[in-house]
């Protein structure tokens, strides 16, 4: 079993900046990929950012340049900066941990509300 527990999700201006943490638990292992994913209301829950156990990172076009995701392996935990924010970036943000190898399994966070004012 893997926990996920989100964080740093508010309210910002157009503009502004912010920071999601996420902090994982529990069978911590193999070739993996952790991320963050959104959600807006009315729409598909899509991608962000990623970074695979190896260190690649892959971004959404929408935010490359914006935004970067980072890992602190000691702490077990995934950051995403969010820089420039827009209004469509307002969406529910959520934390995932997908495992490749061994034994294939997939996790998700809460989701933490991530609000964009113009």
């Amino acid at each position: 079993q893997v926990q996920l527990v989100e964080s740093g999700g508010g309210l910002v201006q157009a503009g502004g900046s912010l920071r999601l943490s996420c902090a994982a638990s529990g069978s911590i292992f193999g070739i993996y990929t952790m991320g963050w994913y959104r959600q807006a209301p009315g729409k598909e829950r899509e991608l962000v950012a990623t970074v695979t156990s190896a260190g690649s990172t892959n971004y959404a076009n929408s935010v490359k340049g914006r935004f970067t995701i980072s890992t602190d392996n000691a702490k077990n935990t995934v950051y995403l900066q969010m820089n420039s924010l827009k209004p469509e970036d307002t969406a529910v943000y959520y934390c995932s941990y997908q495992r490749r190898l061994p034994a294939p399994n997939s996790y998700w966070g809460q989701g933490t509300q991530v609000t964009v004012s113009s």
